[in-house]
């Protein structure tokens, strides 16, 4: 939050891809203004505000169904678009694009990307990220994030185990859960070989890729 100023008890921010909110949360408790996070399932909004009630932050905090491609706010409504591990399901050049006719001149963007760290990548992992071609390098992100029509601020490598603990690790149970709830469905057996595949990968590759916090400013 410290690269971006500005923002009051009166500011209007939007969480793109909220999921149930565990990031609008933290987000809440550090940033003043009024927060809508926005999702496009409806039990996840159900759980999102679920967290905001125990977290104290009804007041301020309310999560609604809603698509990345139809967002229910004005032009120049918002003062930050905030949006961590969601902006590929549009794009992140699509992303970039179309929501900022929702932000204030001034205004500010914060987006989560998968980036590659390296120029040139082992072939395995190349091909394995074949299926996100917008996968790139941080300075071509940040030349998108220009072309855009954004100042870019900032543009920080999360940690290591931003992946490894909060994404690979929940999901183990979760898939042990959900092969026995499926039990002989080839197509959940094949789900869940992949996104085992996935977190080998990275921890043989994770030094060649990884997420990205782009921060820009509307200009």
């Amino acid at each position: 939050m410290s690269f971006i100023d500005g923002l009051t008890k009166e500011s209007q921010i939007a969480d793109i891809g909220c999921g149930t909110g565990g990031q609008t949360m933290v987000l809440g408790k550090q940033a003043p203004g009024s927060i809508t996070g926005i999702d496009l399932f409806p039990r996840f909004i159900e759980l999102f505000n679920q967290n905001a009630l125990e977290a104290g932050l009804t007041e301020r905090v309310k999560g609604l169904v809603g698509t990345m491609e139809n967002l229910p706010f004005e032009e120049e409504e918002l003062d930050l678009i905030w949006s961590e591990g969601a902006i590929y399901n549009i794009g992140f050049k699509r992303g970039l694009e179309e929501w900022r006719k929702f932000i204030k001149p001034g205004g500010y963007i914060a987006v989560t990307e998968a980036v590659w760290f390296t120029e040139k990548q082992p072939e395995e992992i190349s091909t394995f990220w074949q299926a996100y071609p917008e996968i790139d390098t941080i300075p071509v992100k940040v030349t998108q994030m220009q072309a855009a029509g954004y100042l870019p601020v900032a543009a920080f490598i999360l940690p290591k185990d931003c992946w490894t603990d909060h994404f690979f690790k929940p999901q183990v149970t979760a898939q042990e859960l959900f092969l026995k709830k499926y039990r002989g469905n080839s197509t959940a057996e094949d789900l869940i070989a992949y996104l085992k595949h996935e977190a080998v990968l990275y921890d043989k590759y994770g030094d060649f890729y990884g997420y990205t916090f782009f921060i820009g400013k509307k200009i």
